[in-house]
């Protein structure tokens, strides 16, 4: 396996061979797969073909993976018991990547809050502007009822187009912003990390419009509809 810098680097991919050179020695060996690292120097590979290469060396360190249940701690107590000639060291989860990944949700969070309330300022507006006009179908004939419905409405229909544009936008917006980052790093971002728009992820961010439209529409065209005939007429 070759790091996604070091493919890069050398123009390699997937199934392509190589030849490992060290002193006087050297291997073929097939790259059989890349993991996220920007050292464009590493490379993993099996104990024979590091034998082969050189034959004298000697490991230095053994990465060990518990089971999920596992106690960390107590794994390094039994090993420093069975062998006291070892010095183990658990390590937890990443912190970098943590960091990254509780730092990119805190922003979406900020600017998903920030885009709601852009939202419902403007339908707050809109609709209290229409304030009196609203309050003017009372007279010919509409019931409250009906005139809150009719905002309601009329704000969905804004809420569901401006769904409809905007997330085809953020895919899109996704796709071509998301590589060229991983890209400056040379690295080379797993599937897994960058086909996460599934039909089922979209539904929130597809319904999140219509339903702030609509919650920030009810109140102001409910008030309107309950303004009394005689104050509307009198405004006129």
């Amino acid at each position: 396996m070759a790091a996604s810098a070091f493919l890069r680097r050398n123009g390699l991919r997937l199934g392509d061979e190589l030849c490992l050179e060290k002193g006087d020695r050297s291997e073929k060996v097939v790259v059989v797969g890349e993991f996220m690292e920007v050292d464009t120097r590493l490379l993993v590979t099996d104990r024979s073909t590091m034998t082969a290469l050189s034959p004298g060396e000697k490991p230095i360190a053994y990465h060990v993976k518990l089971r999920d249940s596992a106690d960390p701690d107590a794994y390094a107590r039994a090993a420093r018991a069975a062998d006291p000639g070892i010095s183990p060291s658990p390590r937890g989860p990443d912190t970098t990547t943590q960091t990254i990944v509780g730092s990119a949700a805190v922003l979406t969070l900020m600017l998903a809050v920030v885009a709601s309330l852009g939202v419902f300022n403007t339908v707050v507006l809109n609709t209290r502007d229409r304030r009196r006009d609203l309050g003017m179908l009372k007279p010919i004939g509409m019931t409250p009822r009906q005139v809150t419905a009719m905002t309601v409405t009329s704000m969905a229909v804004l809420g569901a187009l401006g769904s409809l544009l905007g997330v085809p936008l953020g895919v899109v917006g996704h796709h071509l912003v998301v590589p060229r980052m991983a890209e400056a790093v040379d690295l080379t971002l797993p599937s897994y990390m960058t086909d996460v728009w599934q039909p089922l992820a979209q539904a929130g961010p597809a319904s999140a419009g219509l339903v702030i439209a609509v919650l920030g529409a009810y109140v102001p065209a409910r008030g309107a509809a309950r303004l009394p005939v005689a104050e509307v007429l009198r405004n006129e």
